[in-house]
């Protein structure tokens, strides 16, 4: 089942709405909250009062929840060796020639390209600005002290049940769904940022991106691990990849960021970049007037302007 919220353009009201066989239908019931919507079965949906949506163009999808809190995880070893190497080729062309030589000759990733002894310990992540969310079909400002704007394609996760100190049985139950989330990043004041010890802070907060639907868990849980992806940029598709290969499970993730602190119902997660998924990897970063599209299997898809 998927769900959405709608903002009717004639009654000026929003609406939550669930997806039943390709087929929009408002939820009537307005007492019910986004949160206790993806907390019922699929029974307990099909017996509350639906009406069929004849015509979608009198509504508009937008952002379905905003997230009570976002920690955004780096839980692919590839992305950020990748990623890590996109860099160098940027911004330290000097050790370009180092790199490229070791990698040639050994052909393997250059030791310092490697995330930290930590990354290999424990799931890491930042904690974004959970206020600054855009969805489908809004327009992202460049921020006036960026020339290089990124895009990061990840698979965002939503709990709708409090946690603390969960296990993976826990984390499971506290799910509530999954969605395309795009982690816009200032690549050029990225560096600076982390070299000073804090950060990321200017490289991201300025805003991110959901998609308007939500898959629910019991549609996507086993499936997590295999899901085609897909960057279009202008209507040319940039890169695809698969969510798999990740060196933690996004339920070992969670239950890490649970570990002796309490997570609450709302709060979303993002599983890091799926591999190739992003500018400083591809080659291509975006720029003032582009369209960007990301694409999850099971989801759809989140579109994007950039002005």
């Amino acid at each position: 089942m998927k769900y959405s919220r709608l903002y009717n353009k004639e009654t000026k009201s929003e609406e939550f709405a669930v997806e039943f066989e390709g087929q929009w239908q408002i939820i009537k019931d307005n007492r019910l909250t986004f949160m206790t919507l993806l907390n019922m079965s699929f029974d307990q949906v099909y017996k509350l009062d639906r009406e069929v949506v004849e015509n979608f163009e009198l509504y508009q999808q937008i952002i379905p929840f905003k997230p009570t809190a976002y920690r955004d995880f780096m839980l692919y070893e590839k992305h950020a060796i990748d990623a890590a190497r996109g860099f160098v080729k940027k911004y330290m062309s000097n050790l370009l020639p180092i790199v490229t030589t070791y990698e040639r000759l050994f052909r393997k990733p250059f030791p310092k390209l490697k995330p930290k002894k930590r990354f290999y310990q424990h799931p890491i992540y930042y904690m974004g600005n959970h206020l600054n969310f855009f969805s489908e079909g809004d327009s992202i400002s460049i921020p006036s002290y960026t020339k290089e704007l990124d895009y990061e394609l990840e698979l965002g996760i939503l709990i709708t049940k409090p946690l603390k100190n969960a296990s993976i049985n826990q984390v499971n139950e506290a799910i509530g769904g999954f969605l395309i989330l795009n982690d816009f990043s200032a690549r050029d004041v990225q560096l600076d940022e982390i070299e000073s010890g804090f950060g990321p802070m200017k490289t991201k907060n300025f805003g991110s991106s959901i998609s308007a639907i939500v898959t629910g868990k019991d549609e996507l849980i086993n499936k997590i691990d295999n899901l085609n992806v897909k960057v279009i940029i202008n209507g040319k598709t940039i890169a695809e990849s698969n969510t798999k290969g990740k060196i933690y499970s996004i339920q070992e993730a969670i239950a890490y960021a649970s570990w002796e602190e309490q997570l609450h119902p709302g709060e979303l997660f993002g599983s890091g970049t799926i591999p190739g998924c992003s500018g400083i990897e591809n080659g291509v970063l975006l720029n003032k007037g582009d369209s960007i599209t990301l694409e999850i299997e099971g989801i759809g898809s989140l579109t994007n302007h950039i002005k």
